[in-house]
């Protein structure tokens, strides 16, 4: 189901989202009519749409075609937010400032996945801070990683600084078991900015190398769609999966009550 502003979206409509491919986009889990972080969901559709259109979105109007989409809709799901300008040119990317919004539904899977493998790579992601609908680079690392055996990337910036995972935050635990947030250029994510929000456990953000890697304790990747997944190898690093600072994180992040739509 894709709804345009608070319609069903045509061929048409979507056609040059496809040809042109600019705008930026949210995605969420919806659990009964409820979504873990909307307002930081909001705030980043807000945040992004000045910096990719120059132009305010309108916050209400854009939760009203949320909670229109969702009607209705129960158990778990997929939602995903998407602000283009179907009239853009690509020769005049500048005149590009009505924004529309694209409501998807899809189907929700279990949280957590299991256990993923990573490849490392240098790339530093276009725009890191803003979520945008660019993800050629991503996904073609995404495919190398998967054609070397491994399921996922994880990107390092040139000076060796570790940032995050192909469309993940990469979060790593110490000996100690304080939380590590790599210190480098990188989306937001609204599932780390949650846990960010917890009082326990500690948590620091720090540069982490390459070369730090095999002494830290365990690692994992997060997003809406995944929650806390363990990563059990980056390159040749071989971590548990059942690291109990994990399971914490786990258990506290799915104690975060959602906001009702």
């Amino acid at each position: 189901m894709a709804e345009l502003n608070g319609k069903p979206a045509t061929l048409d409509d979507l056609q040059s989202l496809a040809l042109t491919n600019y705008g930026h986009f949210t995605s969420m889990r919806l659990e009964d009519g409820t979504v873990r972080g909307l307002s930081l969901h909001l705030d980043r559709l807000v945040r992004d749409c000045r910096i990719v259109f120059g132009v305010e979105l309108d916050r209400e109007r854009t939760l009203n075609y949320i909670r229109k989409a969702a009607d209705g809709v129960t158990g778990v799901a997929g939602l995903r937010v998407t602000v283009f300008d179907p009239g853009i040119d690509m020769g005049r990317p500048s005149d590009a400032k009505d924004p529309h919004i694209l409501v998807n539904l899809r189907p929700g899977g279990a949280m957590p996945p299991p256990p993923l493998t990573a490849k490392s790579f240098t790339f530093t992601r276009d725009n890191a801070q803003v979520k945008h609908i660019g993800l050629h680079s991503q996904l073609r690392l995404r495919r190398d990683a998967q054609l070397a055996g491994f399921d996922d990337a994880v990107f390092v910036e040139p000076d060796g600084r570790i940032s995050e995972g192909g469309t993940w935050n990469l979060g790593f635990v110490d000996q100690d078991g304080t939380v590590v947030w790599p210190e480098a250029p990188v989306l937001p994510g609204t599932t780390m900015l949650l846990l960010r929000g917890l009082d326990a456990p500690k948590q620091i953000t720090a540069p982490v190398r390459l070369a730090d890697v095999p002494n830290l304790a365990a690692a994992f990747a997060t997003n809406v769609t995944i929650g806390v997944r363990s990563v059990s190898a980056l390159d040749d690093v071989q971590f548990p999966h059942d690291h109990p600072v994990l399971a914490a994180l786990r258990d506290a992040y799915v104690g975060i009550p959602g906001e009702r739509l």
